[in-house]
């Protein structure tokens, strides 16, 4: 025997629980019956909306709204589709609808068959778009804004940028020009004095000759440091020539003649290694003299300055020790730039500035570095390595 299907809703209980409001009215909008659902979305039972105009429901808007547009295009075309309405419940707050509705010819007369959705949670859901939509326009035009501030920006700064340039790249050339132009004179008062000294002089004039003849060379020392510096900011770098030297020979003969150079110092060379490689002479010697200068003036001469040379494991390196005061370690990083000092001490072989500069230039220019360390137990080394081939 075949199972019985039980029974489904009846018409009645399907009408009243629809998911939508449904409401049968009159051409005139008398409503016949309106479903529960419509009836507890607006706050009223269903007797209470039964005989009454369906659109006195209605906004006053919602009213002119009905009168001129929806009735019409219902008796004229037989339906309308979603046509958004504002009704009102019965605590007089506002229930927005969206209404469907068909015009059907019955034998008793026509009827308006209406079909409501409430769109509450819809336009809190639209409004939240919207707000969500506005904020992000906002958003973009201030971003937009602050893009164009920052080329704006970007742009000045670079102007101002290539107008600093310019003008370093005018200072610089005019320094290596002076300087190169200050070097014939100089040369000039050097010969001038070194010629008077030759000849019989009161001790007080030779005395006087031989300030003259220290202050050209210091001057002389000053214009060559000057002309590396030009010619390393401008791009040229400052320039080596290799050949094959003996590090411990060059570096003694630029020890002997710095003893001359200081006499109130006592130099000491120590030798490490074998002390054959390619460099320039010249430059290793310019490194010597710079790193000594720097001992004299900011060191104890009273303890003897360690100059030594070192070829060792592929590394040739020139390392010059004084005692003295310690380096303060915020100074350290700094100490190699152009026109930077580690004290206020002033001191008569002192230069520009631009003396450890030009070391680390040049080492640099060999394929390596300089390196500084300095403590109170062991004193200060600087140290100019690079490859030995």
């Amino acid at each position: 025997m075949a199972s019985e299907i039980p029974p489904g809703p009846n018409a009645q209980s399907l009408f009243d629980g629809a998911p939508c409001g449904l409401v049968v009215t009159l051409e005139d909008g008398t409503i016949l019956e309106a479903n529960l659902t419509f009836s507890n979305w607006l706050g009223f039972s269903q007797k209470d909306l039964s005989g009454q105009r369906f659109q006195a429901l209605l906004t006053m808007g919602g009213r002119i709204f009905h009168q001129t547009h929806w009735a019409p295009l219902m008796r004229m075309q037989g339906s309308v589709a979603e046509v958004k309405l504002d009704l009102i419940h019965q605590d007089k707050h506002i229930v927005p609808m969206l209404l469907n509705g068909v015009r059907r010819e019955h034998a008793a007369g026509a009827f308006y068959e209406l079909a409501l959705f409430c769109t509450t949670d819809r336009d809190k859901y639209e409004r939240e778009l919207l707000k969500a939509r506005k904020e992000a326009e906002e958003l973009l035009a201030e971003k937009m804004a602050a893009e164009a501030a920052l080329l704006r920006a970007q742009e000045k700064l670079n102007a101002a940028h290539e107008k600093a340039e310019r003008r370093a790249l005018f200072a610089e050339q005019m320094v290596a020009i002076v300087s190169h132009d200050l070097k014939n004179p100089l040369t000039a008062i050097k010969m001038a004095s070194e010629i008077l000294a030759r000849t019989e002089q009161r001790s007080k004039e030779i005395k006087l000759l031989g300030h003259i003849s220290g202050s050209a060379d210091r001057a002389h020392r000053m214009i060559a440091e000057l002309l590396d510096f030009a010619l390393a900011r401008v791009g040229r770098g400052i320039t080596v020539s290799f050949a094959e030297g003996d590090l411990h020979k060059i570096a003694s003969q630029s020890v002997a003649e710095l003893q001359v150079a200081f006499p109130q110092a006592q130099l000491v060379h120590v030798t490490i290694g074998t002390s054959t490689t390619r460099l320039d002479s010249d430059r290793v010697q310019q490194i010597i003299g710079n790193l000594v200068a720097n001992s004299v003036a900011y060191g104890d001469l009273q303890q003897p300055i360690t100059i030594t040379s070192s070829i060792e494991n592929g590394t040739a390196s020139i390392c010059v020790h004084n005692a003295g005061s310690v380096i303060p370690e915020s100074l350290r990083s700094a100490l190699f730039e152009p026109m930077t000092r580690g004290t206020g001490k002033d001191s008569d072989v002192r230069s520009v500035g631009l003396g450890l500069f030009i070391v680390r230039e040049i080492a640099r220019a060999h394929s390596g570095d300089v390196s500084v360390n300095s403590s109170l137990e062991n004193g200060t080394s600087f140290t100019a390595y690079f490859p030995a081939f």
